[in-house]
């Protein structure tokens, strides 16, 4: 490595830090987190969240862990009363089929066990990416960046990418942030994002706490 690699390098993480610092220091918790590492819970929660209010997420997986407290009781539950339980989630009529199946699939294949790898979890019915990702960091404590639109979009105007796509946006966010700061960052970005759910007001926030 040239000594002017290495200078990048460590302006690169002095800047992480710096930003990590000012997102701690404003960080306020994110709904979902009540659930902690809880793998079933974590995984059903993320699958009702997307295109969802945390709020409205955060209220429908608490019903419908009143009558499912576990994949084996979800599985006993029919469609339209999972249906029923998750409304008004976007999509609850897709999730709710998701979870049926979803359910039957981690007793027959995992002996109901949430998977502990990428490859298996994108598998189950409704679990992309990002969910996998995410199962990954905040359930079995594997290294894996969890890239929503919060972490795509606050990237993007932090400079640390230019990227169209949460999928680009994962590549050269691995490439670029040490694997040490990789578990806090989806946390992190949603909460500040959640904060400043406007541009503008994103963005005179990261102006005051002079990080663009």
């Amino acid at each position: 490595m040239t000594w002017f690699s290495w200078f990048k390098k460590m302006k690169r993480i002095f800047n992480f830090l710096r930003v990590y610092s000012a997102f701690k220091k404003n960080y306020k918790l994110v709904p979902l987190e009540i659930f902690k590492n809880d793998p079933y819970k974590i995984l059903i929660s993320t699958i009702l969240s997307s295109r969802t209010k945390d709020e409205t997420t955060l209220n429908a997986s608490i019903r419908l862990f009143s009558k499912a407290k576990n994949i084996h009781t979800l599985s006993r539950l029919d469609q339209l009363e999972i249906r029923n339980l998750i409304y008004p989630v976007g999509f609850y009529k897709t999730k709710a089929k998701h979870l049926k199946m979803l359910s039957r699939f981690i007793i027959t294949d995992f002996a109901g066990q949430v998977p502990k790898n990428r490859q298996d979890l994108m598998k189950l019915p409704g679990v992309g990416r990002k969910t996998a990702n995410l199962i990954l960091n905040r359930v079995f404590n594997i290294p894996a960046i969890a890239v929503d639109t919060h972490v795509h979009k606050i990237s993007n105007m932090l400079g640390w990418v230019k990227t169209k796509n949460p999928e680009a946006t994962e590549k050269k966010l691995n490439e670029i942030i040490p694997q040490k700061y990789w578990k806090d960052i989806n946390r992190l970005f949603v909460s500040i994002g959640r904060q400043f759910k406007t541009r503008k007001k994103l963005k005179e926030f990261l102006i005051k706490e002079k990080l663009i």
